[in-house]
């Protein structure tokens, strides 16, 4: 067994493996380390337009072409069918009324349904995480990773040369060095613990709690709504499908293995109502609470036991220290609501394989800590927003058009070749939009009126929204409709020709 590396990863989820694959690429020797093995079980599960396409970059970037085919569901299907995959055509919102049936209105006001995609082949995906992540650890061992399961790892040591790891594995001690730990055990990990890193609470967002499970046998939601009028942009259950109520919300995701991934993220008041750290017995109170959903879950039945989160949000306040860094993964945690755990991770895992193409500095580390940490505190902005104004989905609503403006425009840019129009996540970078995004978040968070935020909202969001957001007629439901994108092309700068010429380029045409 080797024990000389240039770089150490702990945690061989699709983190911290697509890191340990981007590091051998650039010819490092790498050590992949985890106390456990594949497959597991493992939460965030769901992609984005925005996550695929950094995926894709990545694998181009870094050589990695046996990443290519996971970035959209139809390669995927053709190309690795035995690894389970959910087809996720865009975001599905529900509110719920606790007591009370949900009944589709005619104004469509008590719903919201944002495509992402105009087709299947195209379609972003949720990664079912036992084989997606068992699949990317086999993949960075093929690569020449040392990847070692069933680690039961120690303090690590530090030394004016590196990092000493010792820990045992089947029954024996082994100890390595390495130049770099990074850490991608995700949040509360590794080195948090063994560092007494202190937690940095993320100063907005309730300490939610959450309960979630695999479940067979999930009706779907598109079959309880039978009559309704309209043809929905795609079906409401091949997407994030939201229910959304008073004091938080549940995610319903659905794989093509048979198995439903599902779960609620609730505030402490909602989860002191439902005693959520019970388990199952909590999850039935909740089925009772919203009939509906009760009824979309009367023949499902969990797969494995029931996990309960006591506090959902994390922050380290630090991300990097002499010879080691946390990735996005392991630095923070966001409530999952906007799905923006699988962006964060690999724009972290972008911006530190970028900077170990040479011998990384401190300086370059605290560059890469800035923007992860600047990344964490515009998230929390919104989604601590839009959990303040959960009762109160039209306004709720209008917050979403922040982060899909922003998602939307940000990916037509970077694949017009533009990303300097794009800077950041959630346009933090972008001097106009951020102001407008803190003020309405803020405002949102302080009661302010409904209708004076709604509209402030739209303003806010109007020289950014290139996929025809706040448009009456389509009554809550946004299609993907290119001749939004072929209106609004002077925003991204470009012409109809250049439009034409990127929705071919990505196969959207």
């Amino acid at each position: 067994m080797p024990t000389d590396f240039d770089i150490a990863i702990v945690g061989s989820g699709y983190a911290g493996s697509i890191m340990a694959m981007v590091a051998r690429r650039l010819g490092r020797r790498v050590l992949l380390l985890d106390k456990s093995k594949h497959p597991r079980f493992a939460i965030g599960e769901s992609s984005t337009p925005l996550a695929n396409l950094l995926l894709e970059e990545i694998a181009t970037e870094f050589d990695l072409p046996q990443l290519l085919p996971l970035t959209a569901w139809g390669p995927w299907q053709r190309t690795h069918p035995k690894i389970g995959c959910g087809l996720k055509r865009g975001f599905s919102f529900y509110h719920h009324t606790a007591g009370q049936p949900f009944s589709p209105r005619h104004d469509r006001s008590n719903e919201l349904l944002v495509a992402a995609s105009p087709n299947d082949e195209v379609a972003d995906t949720h990664w079912y995480r036992p084989d997606f992540d068992q699949f990317l650890a086999q993949e960075a061992a093929k690569l020449g990773v040392d990847l070692i399961e069933e680690v039961d790892l120690e303090k690590p040591e530090f030394t004016p040369t590196g990092v000493k790891l010792s820990g045992r594995h089947k029954g024996t001690r082994h100890s390595w060095t390495t130049g770099l730990l990074i850490d991608a055990t995700g949040p509360d990990g590794f080195l948090h613990r063994q560092l007494g890193l202190k937690e940095n609470p993320f100063p907005h967002l309730p300490e939610t709690q959450a309960l979630f499970g695999h479940f067979t046998g999930v009706a779907r939601w598109a079959d309880l709504m039978a009559g309704q009028a309209g043809s929905p942009p795609y079906a409401p259950d091949d997407a994030a499908l939201h229910h959304v109520f008073d004091g938080g919300w549940m995610w319903v995701l659905r794989f093509n293995n048979g198995i439903t991934s599902a779960g609620v993220s609730v505030t402490p008041t909602l989860a002191a109502q439902l005693n959520l750290s019970e388990g199952e017995p909590a999850w039935r109170r909740f089925l009772d609470r919203f009939p509906s959903i009760g009824e979309q879950f009367r023949n499902a039945a969990a797969t494995r036991p029931f996990t309960h989160a006591p506090a959902v949000g994390f922050r380290c306040a630090e991300v990097v220290g002499e010879s080691w860094c946390l990735l996005p993964s392991a630095a923070g945690f966001m409530d999952p609501l906007l799905s923006t755990g699988f962006p964060l991770a690999l724009l972290g895992i972008q911006r530190l394989g970028r900077t170990l193409r040479d011998s990384p500095s401190q300086q370059a580390l605290a560059g890469y800590q800035t923007e992860t940490l600047a990344d964490l505190a515009i998230v929390e902005e919104l989604v601590s927003a839009l959990f303040a104004r959960m009762d109160d989905f039209g306004t709720f609503t209008a917050l979403t058009m922040l982060y899909f403006a922003a998602a939307s425009f940000s990916e037509s840019a970077k694949r017009l070749g533009r990303g300097e129009l794009a800077p950041g996540f959630f346009l933090r970078g972008h001097e106009v939009f951020r102001a407008g995004l803190l003020d309405c978040c803020h405002r949102a968070r302080n009661g302010s009126p409904s209708g004076a935020l709604v509209a402030d909202i739209r303003r806010r969001v109007e020289p950014f929204n290139v996929i025809g957001l706040f448009n009456p007629a389509r009554r809550n439901w946004y299609p993907v409709d290119f001749e939004d994108l072929y209106r609004d092309a002077a925003k991204l700068l470009a012409s109809r020709d250049d439009i034409d010429v990127f929705l071919h380029k990505a196969g959207l045409r």
